[in-house]
C-alpha cells in the first residue's frame, strides 16, 4: 500500500488541487467540481463541503485592490462610467474566479487534515476541560 505523508501542508496541498490523503491524486473533476474520489488512493470526498467559504475568501482578498484600482482610475483620468465596466467591473469578477479553485481545494484539505465533520465534538476535551475549572482554585 501506499505510504501517507499525514503531515503535508493543507494550504499548499488544496492550492495545487490535490488529494489530502496521498497528495498525488486529483481533487478537482472541473475547475470547481470535486471528484467523486480519489483517482490514486480512492479517498471518498463526500466529507468535503466547503460551502460559501471559497467565494467569500476570494471577495474578501480581491475587494481592496479591485477598489483601489478603481479609485485610482476615477481620480487619476476621470473616465466616464463605460470605462469602469470595461475595466474594474473584469478585473474583480476574474480575479475572484481565478481565487475559488486554490481556496475551494485548501479549505476540502483543511477539513481533511484537520478532520472536520459537521456536528462533531470533541467531548474528551470537554471532558478534561471541565475537570480541569473543578480542580482549578476559584481565585486565578
Amino acid at each position: 500500500m501506499t505510504d501517507y505523508n499525514e503531515t503535508t501542508n493543507p494550504i499548499l496541498t488544496g492550492f495545487k488541487g490535490q488529494c489530502p490523503r496521498c497528495q498525488q491524486g486529483h481533487l478537482f473533476a472541473g475547475y470547481l467540481k470535486l471528484a467523486p474520489r480519489c483517482n490514486v488512493c480512492g479517498l471518498d470526498f463526500s466529507f468535503a463541503d466547503p460551502a460559501d467559504g471559497p467565494a467569500f475568501f476570494s471577495m474578501s482578498i480581491v475587494a481592496f485592490p479591485a477598489l483601489a484600482f478603481a479609485l485610482w482610475l476615477q481620480l487619476r483620468f476621470e473616465p466616464p462610467f463605460w470605462i469602469h465596466i470595461l475595466t474594474s467591473l473584469p478585473l474583480t469578477i476574474g480575479a475572484c474566479i481565478l481565487l475559488l479553485r486554490p481556496l475551494k481545494g485548501w479549505l476540502v484539505c483543511s477539513q481533511y487534515f484537520h478532520k472536520a465533520a459537521e456536528g462533531s465534538i470533541d467531548r474528551d476535551w470537554h471532558a478534561a476541560e471541565a475537570d480541569r475549572q473543578r480542580l482549578e482554585p476559584h481565585g486565578k
